[in-house]
């Protein structure tokens, strides 16, 4: 166990593989990284559901938004999803998107909008607990799908953070802007 800028950092045997454990740790590598490093860092924890009572917050209508961090370098957002909860098809402002499952299984649709402006489906994947994806616009948009059966989590990693982005509404087949908001804040 090595302490490093005032983060815990376990080793694992013999590779350079370290994992951060607590959400203080993350919020704090973080803090201390540059938008370079944010990959590796949201790959490097491992979490308990547990950890992230104080933030959760639920709602049989709708997945919630949770914000835990919200600074000019990067946002940290948990998601709680009850079973069937979708997000309509979004991109993410021109910022960069990490999504660390904690609990349940998500099912992850990307689009790309062709010439005439209809979106075409490019891949499907399936994420399950501490997996992690990834997403920027260049890539098109996505639509994220709780599979599961009951309460899920997602935690939501953005550099920078995202203040609006674009909606695709299915039945008029246009997109408009929406300004983002949280159901809870830290």
């Amino acid at each position: 166990m090595n302490k490093k800028k005032g983060y815990i950092i376990l080793n694992s045997n013999e590779d350079s593989t370290s994992t951060l454990q607590t959400l203080n740790d993350l919020i704090a590598a973080l803090s201390e990284g540059e938008r370079a490093t944010y990959n590796h860092i949201i790959r490097s924890t491992k979490f308990q559901a547990t950890a992230f009572e104080s933030y959760s917050s639920w709602s049989n209508d709708c997945y919630t938004r949770n914000c835990i961090v919200d600074n000019e370098n990067f946002e940290l957002i948990l998601i709680c999803w009850c079973e069937g909860h979708q997000t309509p098809i979004h991109d993410h402002g021109g910022e960069e998107c990490w999504v660390k499952v904690i609990e349940g299984e998500f099912k992850e649709t990307i689009y790309k909008e062709n010439e005439t402006g209809n979106l075409n489906i490019v891949k499907t994947a399936i994420s399950k607990s501490d997996e992690v994806t990834y997403m920027k616009d260049f890539m098109g948009f996505h639509r994220l799908q709780s599979l599961s059966n009951k309460r899920s989590m997602s935690l939501h990693l953005y550099a920078k953070p995202i203040r609006k982005c674009r909606v695709f509404d299915e039945e008029s087949k246009t997109f408009s802007d929406k300004k983002m908001d949280y159901d809870t804040i830290a």
